[in-house]
């Protein structure tokens, strides 16, 4: 019987959120998560949009990389 592992070397992750704080705590407790699995943030884009009634969304996406 053999065993492999395989290590994730990229992971790209989306959240979404009403308000910019509970955005930040989505994407913070996924660090903490991704750091069990050896991934620390690569890089992080985000957006705030506004509808026609005025509410704000708030998006991010978040690519993690393997640390060397």
């Amino acid at each position: 019987m053999e065993f492999k592992l395989d290590f994730i070397q990229d992971k790209i992750e989306f959240f979404e959120a009403f308000d910019l704080k509970t955005l930040e705590k989505k994407v913070n407790e996924q660090i903490e998560h991704n750091k069990a699995i050896m991934l620390g943030v690569h890089g992080v884009t985000h957006q705030m949009h506004i509808d026609e009634d005025g509410r704000k969304f708030f998006s991010a996406v978040v690519h993690f990389k393997a640390k060397s």
